[in-house]
């Protein structure tokens, strides 16, 4: 089979021959049908993401496909069941094997895309923002990068909460994209955050994928009292967070990382995830994917995200499947 991957640290990852594995106890193996990419596919390739494996491995945090066997005394899924994977590696291949504690079953009206486009930037909002934060209808809620995988999830979701949902993104056309998920208020990247945040009243929640000053500027908008969630770095940038100001404001930072909740608290991303599923068949939420591409073009995928191309989600589809 065919499989994206990386070979060593700091080199370019490749499309590659390799081994069909075969699933042993509490394993299924996965056809996959479509893997969604994200910016931690980056940080794998530089061995800089928090959880990356020792080379080689295939990247791939999330995908989608059709259970085609099951390790000797495995329960609870069967042949031909369709399932998303929040994989943390190993999406970007043709065929994997994977804990069935990872796979959840999909409805038949849900596309292989969309259930892999979902996982990620979709549990992590409504994760940080239900579980964490505690949105509340009513409350201003700040997003910055909000054309982006995950911030553009944190509209729709903040909206769906009932919250006044002012979003930070650059350029016009990213901006559309996130009035076109519910935002209420639009701010371009050129302007002064700080400045633009206060004129609407300040924010009761920040949900922040950026860092750097960008961070900074959402953090000094923050109202006495506001929950605050630096869930990204795309920026490049971690910030320093001045505890004397969460002193004095009353201000709550929470550190949220799905991935780790995915081994502390596995029953709390699994029930949002249920919950998410739930929404997209009522339609009350829908994956906003800006391109669509082949296996063999998942380098292009990768530099989509790496330029800032793209918005919402990028997805590769296996073909040969």
């Amino acid at each position: 089979m065919q499989a994206f991957q990386v070979s060593a640290f700091g080199t370019p990852p490749i499309l590659t021959e390799t081994q069909c594995p075969t699933p042993g106890p509490s394993e299924a193996a996965v056809a996959i049908h479509a893997c969604g990419l994200n910016f931690a596919d980056l940080l794998m390739t530089k061995g800089t993401y928090q959880d990356t494996p020792e080379p080689p491995f295939t990247l791939g945090l999330e995908a989608a496909g059709l259970v085609t066997a099951l390790g000797r005394g495995t329960e609870g899924f069967s042949v031909g069941d369709r399932v998303a994977v929040f994989s943390g590696s190993g999406g970007l291949a043709e065929a994997g094997v994977f804990d069935t504690a990872r796979l959840i079953r999909i409805p038949d009206t849900m596309s292989f895309e969309h259930a892999a486009a979902m996982q990620i930037a979709y549990g992590t909002s409504h994760m940080a923002l239900d579980h964490c934060a505690r949105l509340q209808p009513g409350e201003t809620l700040l997003v910055t990068g909000a054309a982006g995988g995950v911030g553009l999830t944190a509209v729709e979701i903040g909206k769906l909460m009932g919250a006044t949902v002012i979003a930070q993104a650059r350029g016009r056309d990213k901006l559309d994209v996130a009035a076109a998920a519910g935002a209420d208020h639009l701010i371009d990247a050129s302007e002064d955050l700080r400045s633009a945040v206060k004129a609407l009243g300040g924010a009761d929640v920040v949900y922040d994928a950026i860092g750097g000053d960008v961070w900074q500027a959402a953090f000094r908008s923050a109202n006495p009292g506001a929950r605050l969630l630096p869930v990204g770095f795309a920026g490049g940038e971690v910030p320093q967070i001045p505890a004397n100001h969460l002193l004095v404001k009353n201000l709550t930072v929470i550190g949220f990382y799905l991935g780790g909740y995915m081994k502390f608290r596995p029953e709390a991303v699994r029930q949002s995830f249920e919950k998410l599923f739930a929404w997209h068949g009522e339609g009350l939420i829908k994956p906003h994917i800006s391109h669509i591409l082949p296996l063999a073009q998942a380098e292009e995928g990768l530099e989509l995200l790496r330029s800032r191309k793209s918005t919402g989600k990028v997805v590769i589809t296996m073909g040969g499947n």
